[in-house]
């Protein structure tokens, strides 16, 4: 398994859904960095099950930190956060009974049975806790060079929200939103979408949009460790994210040229664009605009209808209605994921581009 990423800063995630714990390793971040107890928690609380629509399972996340970390700061050294399973219940999964859409039967073809399939094991989003913990630490370092990252549900069924206006305005607004949504009626909407579609024993998909604000110009290092490339990388490890794209995407082939160019303008001495269909990047490079990309997220698999599937143990064909504690709709709390995820990549490229004691700026 490859369970690390990062070049300068790098972060690995360790643990199974039903397994002691969960954890993540920061390695790479330099020393005197504030680390904030509350700011984890709170982090930890977005992605948190909260509501009806939400996982009846519900993990308190009371962390750890055992390295790197003293008196508040970091001390230069790997930092370990762990972060205990305590709610678990491992009778409602067996083995060989290839649920739709999850990787119990890829998961059996690549580790011949070894692998602790309780909760679907490491491949479970209980692991994205880990993700989000780390991100409690990078994220406001990055906050204090003037970086926020912020994401918000754009799309989930026939339901659109507003996209970002105020980027600034917007990422704050989101941070403190009991729902990732910039329009709080859509909100209301999209949730009582969700819950009609968890009546019925089904699930639902959706489409979020994230914005990295205050990113400096000419960071990212093409073509293989280019802006887009280590973003998706990074991005495409949340099991329920199908698709990434930046600024306009897939738009691009509804449009000519000069309908989809960012035009240069100075304004207040600065060079901005006009438009920022590219998303911030040219040429896999950071260009000063706002960092802006969509992921496709999918129905949660797990649903209590009837499903075709196999046993491939005893190699037969049989039906399955998931049993267990799940989410109708994951695109409320992969969310914060999202952040954290691209936190970690942020962090990662400017350490790349600048040193890590960057992340000392304004610090004493």
């Amino acid at each position: 398994m490859k369970n690390t990423f990062g070049n300068s800063i790098s972060v690995t995630v360790f643990g199974e859904s039903h397994g002691a714990a969960i954890g993540a390793v920061i390695d790479g971040l330099a020393a005197g960095i504030p680390v904030s107890d509350d700011r984890i928690k709170s982090e930890l609380l977005r992605r948190r099950p909260s509501s009806a629509i939400d996982t009846p399972r519900r993990e308190a996340d009371n962390f750890q930190i055992i390295s790197g970390v003293f008196n508040g700061k970091t001390t230069g050294t790997p930092i370990t956060i762990i972060i205990p399973n305590e709610n678990t219940k491992s009778g409602d999964y067996t083995y060989g009974i290839a649920r739709p859409s999850h990787a119990d039967y890829a998961g059996f073809c690549k580790y011949h049975g070894f692998e602790d399939y309780r909760g679907g094991g490491h491949f479970s989003g209980r692991i994205t806790a880990a993700i989000v913990a780390a991100g409690g630490i990078l994220l406001p370092a990055l906050e204090n060079l003037g970086i926020k990252i912020g994401t918000h549900i754009l799309k989930c069924a026939d339901l659109a929200d507003d996209g970002f206006d105020n980027y600034e305005k917007d990422i704050d607004a989101l941070r403190s939103a009991e729902f990732p949504t910039i329009s709080k009626i859509c909100g209301e909407k999209i949730i009582e979408k969700i819950s009609e579609t968890a009546k019925e024993g089904d699930s639902i998909g959706g489409i979020t949009q994230t914005a990295i604000f205050g990113i400096p110009k000419g960071v990212g290092e093409p073509f293989f460790d280019s802006v887009e490339g280590m973003l998706s990388h990074a991005l495409f490890a949340i099991g329920g994210i199908k698709g990434v794209e930046f600024g306009k995407g897939f738009g691009f082939a509804d449009c000519v040229g000069s309908e989809c160019n960012d035009a240069f303008r100075i304004k207040d001495g600065n060079i901005v664009t006009a438009t920022n269909n590219n998303g911030g990047i040219n040429g896999g490079i950071t260009n000063g605009m706002p960092i802006l990309l969509n992921c496709a997220v999918k129905p949660t698999p797990s649903i209590s209808k009837a499903q075709k599937t196999v046993d491939f143990i005893k190699s037969e064909n049989t039906e399955i209605s998931v049993k267990g504690r799940h989410d109708p709709a994951i695109i409320r709390r992969i969310c914060p994921v999202i952040d954290s995820i691209c936190a970690i990549v942020t962090a990662d490229l400017l350490a790349g581009r600048f040193g890590t004691d960057i992340f000392l700026k304004g610090e004493k």
